[in-house]
């Protein structure tokens, strides 16, 4: 039977069907084959609308819709410039800090790379930087951010694995700081070897570019402080973030018309978290039909007699959500994966939240791994080059993200140190 539901899946897939026609599908056809009525199906839809903490990933969904209209892209890029600007290689890290950052409070790699990629790629080849590393940091930087909260691809895994959603924020902190620091070394250093003219630092400049994203750049850090002070929830601190976010847009800034423009950008925020909550519904069908098959527990005998240790296992698990994040987008992949690997990491006594932290770095990597990644297609469209092209960009970047990977899944204390402070 988990054949027959494999291949009917193999087959939504390349029909190019909605991913959820097929989840549902193989839930629906395994639930039969178990005797299990099709209302379990109804019930887990049923409880995912009474989760209040989902209501948190339509608010952010919607205040990173907003953040990406209008100039905040411009006003970020201009204050890393002057923050990093004077390093070797500076505007690099401009890029990469710049779209980590916007990442992080837009929720979507995609729109990283459409908003920011205009600015920052013309300027580093402006610059004299190479334009194959130009190409390459800039595809690689797209999705930097989602370890940062309030990360939308956090929420979402908290939800499905049942773990603190504070903790994980706290988790990917550090590890995120690696992958986005590894990657800033990688740009001084080409910085130098090229001799690249750099500006000095200019104090007058910091403060006018503060000054100009002040009201932008605290977003995440707010959203922190509320959640762990105890003043708001995550559902309540997104409450806050649009309604500040709206403040911004449409008075502060003046960028955005709270009646001519406010209405599409939150229908189109809203499609996109309508086909979050599609597959997911489909996804807790499908997981009702796993656990009632026992399908974890097969798979951990399975590998338990190819597999012995941890660190294999660890391997395997690399290996395994690299290839998942190169054919699925982030938040497919949380719905239907996560609840298969949960049972068998849990079996090979790896902490829940340092998965978390395993499982998003390795489907943020994803994002960039040819041949397949998401972030490669949308580079290619959005700079008009050849894919191939994009392929030997990524390869530095992509092996640097996959060393600072090695270190995130054998260094558990780097995602560990800062959750155990949470209470």
């Amino acid at each position: 039977m988990i054949a027959a539901i494999i291949i009917l899946l193999a087959l939504f897939s390349l029909s190019g069907l909605p991913i959820f026609a097929g989840i549902m599908g193989a839930a629906m056809l395994g639930l039969h084959a178990n005797s299990v009525d099709f209302s379990a199906i109804a019930i887990e839809i049923f409880r995912l609308a009474n989760a209040p903490v989902l209501l948190a990933i339509p608010l952010f969904t919607f205040a990173g819709y907003l953040l990406s209209e209008g100039q905040t892209s411009t006003r970020l890029v201009r204050f890393s410039r002057s923050l990093f600007g004077w390093l070797p290689g500076g505007l690099g890290v401009v890029a990469l800090v710049s779209s980590a950052f916007f990442t992080a409070i837009t929720g979507a790699t995609g729109v990283t790379i459409i908003a920011l990629g205009g600015l920052l790629l013309p300027a580093l080849l402006s610059e004299k930087y190479n334009e194959r590393f130009s190409l390459g940091l800039v595809t690689s930087s797209g999705s930097l951010g989602l370890l940062f909260p309030p990360s939308l691809p956090i929420i979402l895994y908290g939800f499905v694995s049942g773990v603190s959603i504070e903790k994980l924020f706290m988790a990917g902190l550090l590890p995120g700081l690696l992958i986005v620091g590894a990657l800033c070394l990688f740009s001084i250093f080409m910085g130098r070897k090229w001799k690249l003219e750099t500006p000095s630092f200019s104090v007058s400049e910091f403060f006018l570019a503060l000054k100009e994203a002040a009201w932008e750049i605290p977003i995440p850090f707010l959203i922190l402080a509320g959640i762990y002070s105890g003043f708001c929830t995550a559902t309540e601190a997104a409450a806050l973030t649009v309604v500040y976010v709206l403040f911004l847009k449409t008075i502060v800034f003046r960028e955005l018309s709270l009646l001519s423009d406010v209405p599409g950008i939150m229908l189109a925020s809203m499609k996109m978290v309508g086909g979050i909550m599609i597959v997911l519904g489909a996804a807790l069908g499908f997981t009702n039909y796993l656990v009632d098959a026992f399908v974890p527990m097969k798979l951990f005998e399975f590998m338990k007699g190819m597999i012995e240790s941890k660190l294999a296992f660890l391997l395997v698990l690399n290996l395994f959500l690299l290839l998942v994040g190169c054919m699925m987008d982030i938040f497919s992949a949380i719905l239907v994966v996560v609840p298969l690997i949960i049972p068998l990491a849990d079996k090979f006594n790896v902490d829940p939240v340092h998965l978390g932290v395993i499982f998003l770095a390795n489907l943020g990597i994803g994002y960039n791994t040819p041949p397949i990644g998401l972030n490669l297609f949308i580079a290619s469209t959005r700079f008009e080059q050849p894919i191939v092209d994009l392929y030997r960009a990524t390869v530095p970047f992509l092996l640097i993200l996959l060393l600072t990977l090695a270190l995130i899944t054998y260094w558990p204390s780097l995602s560990l140190y800062l959750p155990k402070w949470v209470t």
